[in-house]
């Protein structure tokens, strides 16, 4: 590729690049040097599991992997501890030591599922913060003043409305910042809601006798609502390490609107490849068709046309899955069905079970149910809507 098909390649999918003039110059240097340019991203392990949200950052450090630069995948074991003030309107509790190596654990196994591990350098950065002494601390608290901190939106938000701030928070920018400057980045990557961050890592390198890092930002992806941003405790994710079959129904569940979205952060095709798929005005089998690339990302594609399949014969033809979950019955349920249906997770309130029930919505071994009494005396097979529970007398 020339540098101008480099950098078209590099910018796709993303919210903003500072700057791009930089960037051109770093990649010619490259070229001619034959030095790989060193690329960052850092995650702290506050989860067990990643979702597609933090695949559109590592699916764009794999586009500089195949460009020749090296990719830093960056554990930020030490300021998981602080935890990242990042979008909160409170402080975070802090993790535990085994919360975070825990976590970290399992991130380290996942990453490959996108990036080459012959590429890849992971690092955690409690390699270079855990030995600092307060003075080193005291030294580079120096360099950034309180004004322009509570310059960030979240600090300045919270301290006009006099929620407290505590101290610790405000080294995590500077921590963030030490960390490139430790590993010499080239380019720093992150969401558009890490912005600051970034951007106190160019000051501090700077500050260090180091060229700056490139600050590339990408957006936040939204949930399976279309609303709120990807997250696990928003219950609007698709992780990676779900069944095929459960991440193939989810990106079968999200708008239409919102699956080109995905297209262009989720996968390697390119703007004109989506245009034209677009174009095609076959919405159905261009979300199929992201469904299955997606499972085969992080499966395989004959998972992928497994999961289609069941797609098919249970959610189109409304056919009986062979794999229903096996709940059961309490006493407390008694023969209330409203309550075996909220017992059962086939409904998200009592009221909301009541609702179905009469709305003819319940079905149980094939009968639909209006009753709102009923006694489990055996083994029964419990649809609502799309969902299914084999249920089982209390033993």
């Amino acid at each position: 590729m020339s540098i101008e098909e480099q950098l078209a390649y590099l910018k796709k999918g993303l919210a903003e690049l500072i700057t791009e003039p930089e960037l051109r110059e770093r990649l010619t240097e490259s070229e001619k040097s034959g030095r790989p340019l060193r690329v960052k991203a850092g995650f702290d392990p506050t989860a067990p599991d990643l979702h597609l949200g933090h695949t559109v950052l590592l699916r764009k450090m794999k586009h500089f992997q195949d460009l020749g630069h090296t990719v830093i995948f960056l554990i930020g074991d030490m300021t998981g501890l602080i935890g990242d003030p990042t979008g909160r309107n409170t402080t975070r509790p802090p993790m535990t030591r085994e919360e975070i190596n825990r976590n970290a654990e399992t991130y380290k196994s996942q990453v490959f599922k996108i990036l080459d591990p012959e590429k890849i350098e992971i690092r955690f950065n409690s390699e270079w913060l855990q030995p600092l002494q307060f003075e080193d601390i005291v030294r580079l608290t120096s360099k950034f003043t309180v004004a322009r901190m509570l310059e960030r939106d979240y600090f300045s938000k919270r301290y006009k409305e006099g929620v407290s701030i505590s101290i610790h928070e405000l080294l995590y920018p500077l921590a963030q910042a030490y960390d490139s400057v430790m590993l010499r980045c080239d380019v720093e990557m992150g969401g558009t809601d890490q912005k600051f961050n970034l951007l106190v890592g160019r000051e501090i390198q700077r500050d260090s006798g180091q060229p700056p890092q490139i600050v590339a930002t990408t957006p936040l992806l939204e949930g399976t609502d279309g609303v709120e941003k990807m997250s696990k405790s928003k219950g609007n994710y698709i992780g990676i390490t779900e069944a095929p079959k459960i991440m193939f129904r989810k990106v079968m569940g999200i708008s239409d609107q919102m699956m080109w979205r995905y297209y262009e952060l989720l996968t390697d095709w390119s703007i004109a490849e989506i245009a034209e798929l677009r174009a095609g005005n076959q919405p159905m089998s261009a979300k199929q068709t992201l469904a299955r690339r997606i499972v085969t990302d992080f499966h395989s594609a004959e998972a992928a046309e497994e999961a289609q399949n069941a797609f098919d014969r249970e959610v189109r033809e409304g056919q009986q899955p062979d794999d229903i979950e096996t709940v059961s019955a309490r006493p407390e349920w008694g023969s209330s069905l409203p309550k075996i249906v909220l017992g059962t997770g086939l409904a998200e309130s009592r009221t909301d079970a009541e609702r179905r029930i009469k709305s003819g919505a319940v079905i149980i071994d094939g009968v639909k149910v209006t009753n709102l009494s009923y006694t489990i005396e055996k083994p029964v097979v419990m649809q609502v809507g799309k969902k299914w529970k084999r249920v089982q007398p209390e033993s």
